[in-house]
């Protein structure tokens, strides 16, 4: 028997979310709705729009977590509705997220004796930004102490930095002495960056896989470097490591690597933990060597819904699922299931590399990888340009990003490709057989232009 309901049709009472009124109607863009709609219908409408984006799965080029175990996702969802920032209502939350900072600063070789501090962040832009302020106001109370002028400090990087290193330098009146890029070194160039430092220098930056390249910064000479002048002339000037791609890859690949707090100059480094760190959107950590490199007056102390709490973020309110999922993984994983993670992503990163380096029209950009990487150019002579096998790999779902380097370097356009746990020797071979067969269909495409130009130019010269 078939019955009618206000809100759609039931049939032997089941009822079809898509016979409700609400799909024959524009979705509301830009109003409110005067009324409101039935829970399942207004889920059906947003997921189905959703499904316009692209496949977490396929794509390649973003750095960040795509895939977690369901005992992390449990956790996340029994957490959601926490505000990490309310640690009186939820003190174990807290002590949590101390535990995570106390757990990165000794994977990063903070000495037990050192008093280090950290803070859990959005991502590492805040990370930064939080590092970099420390370093802006030690300098002043440094140079203040000294009896000399504060009102131009800078900060010295490569061209391989992320935009927000320039956010930073804009927003807090800090010069940015860029180091550019050149053709076949696309890192920090130590001898560049020794020039270009002077005492109202507040720190270096150096990057532990970069954006671009997925290449490692020379920090051990940085650091050697930066001493050495510390010695001669009393500059002392601290590096700030950005590791948010590198710091849960290579203390696990190559815990030799002198990069982290073993080194005297490095006072403080951001790590994402949405990255390799293998949690979803919304996790950074910021970890200084010392509390010492935290100026105590960038502290707030507030008291907040029955007790005194110490706040050294750019924003207030945030949840505090994502610190939950990370103190998942670091337990659930431990240092040889990371170590493990990242062993098979550079294994399987090394064999797209080497079954791309077979593809005749390819130059690999970052031969030697560190990373779990893969960056490449097209050659001039191949008839086709990164872009546009960019855009023919999306129809099949892959996102693979295709973008020119920075300043000096811009003349080289590359597609980068970013492994990650989930990207299976399974899923690297559909890849490049995708990447075959849309780059000889380019090929057959600009033949096919060529052919008919010389036709017509035969058919107009024989008239």
């Amino acid at each position: 028997m078939l019955s009618k309901k206000k809100k759609g049709i039931v049939r032997n009472g089941i009822s079809s979310t898509y016979a409700e009124r609400f799909f024959t109607k524009p979705v509301p863009r830009f109003d409110i709705p005067k009324e409101g709609m039935d829970s399942n219908a207004a889920y059906q409408i947003v997921h189905d729009e959703l499904n316009i984006d692209g496949n977490p799965s396929l794509n390649l080029a973003s750095f960040v977590t795509t895939w977690m175990e369901d005992g992390a996702q449990r956790l996340i969802t029994e957490n959601l509705n926490k505000n990490l920032v309310d640690q009186d209502e939820y003190p174990q939350t807290g002590v949590i997220q101390g535990r995570v900072v106390n757990m990165l600063a000794r994977l990063f070789h903070a000495h037990e004796n050192n008093e280090y501090v950290g803070t859990a962040t959005v991502g590492s832009s805040e990370a930064i930004m939080l590092g970099l302020l420390a370093h802006k106001w030690a300098f002043r109370k440094k140079m203040q102490k000294l009896g000399k002028d504060y009102s131009r400090p800078n900060i010295v990087v490569s061209a391989d930095v992320h935009i927000v290193w320039e956010k930073f330098a804009k927003y807090f009146d800090v010069e940015m002495r860029t180091i550019p890029m050149k053709r076949d070194n696309y890192i920090l160039d130590v001898e560049k960056m020794k020039n270009s430092i002077d005492e109202n220098t507040i720190c270096v930056g150096a990057v532990l896989g970069t954006t671009f390249t997925g290449q490692l910064d020379p920090v051990e000479d940085i650091n050697s470097i930066l001493l050495d002048i510390k010695n001669k002339k009393g500059w002392d000037i601290p590096i700030h490591v950005d590791a948010a791609s590198g710091g849960f890859v290579i203390p696990f690949l190559y815990p030799d690597l002198k990069w982290d707090f073993r080194l005297s100059q490095v006072r403080s480094i951001n790590v994402s933990g949405h990255k390799y760190g293998l949690v979803y959107p919304g996790i950074g950590w910021l970890i200084f060597k010392d509390k010492t490199d935290l100026p105590e007056d960038l502290i707030f102390y507030v008291n907040y819904l029955g007790g005194e709490e110490a706040t050294y973020t750019l924003n207030f309110s945030r949840g505090s699922s994502m610190v939950i999922a990370q103190y998942y993984n670091l337990l659930r994983l431990g240092k040889r299931g990371y170590k493990h993670i990242m062993e098979n992503s550079l294994c399987n990163a090394k064999y797209l590399l080497r079954e791309i380096e077979k593809i005749d029209f390819f130059e690999i950009i970052n031969k030697d990888l560190k990373m779990p990487i893969v960056v490449m150019s097209i050659k001039n002579d191949a008839g086709f340009d990164v872009f546009e096998l960019s855009a023919q790999l999306r129809q099949k779902g892959w996102i693979v990003p295709a973008y020119s380097l920075p300043k000096d370097a811009d003349d080289i356009c590359i597609l980068r490709i970013v492994v990650k746990e989930n990207f299976s020797r399974d899923m690297a071979d559909l890849l490049i057989n995708d990447i075959l067969y849309f780059s000889a269909q380019l090929q057959n495409n600009i033949k096919t232009k060529i052919a008919k130009v010389d036709k017509n130019t035969i058919h107009k010269h024989i008239c």
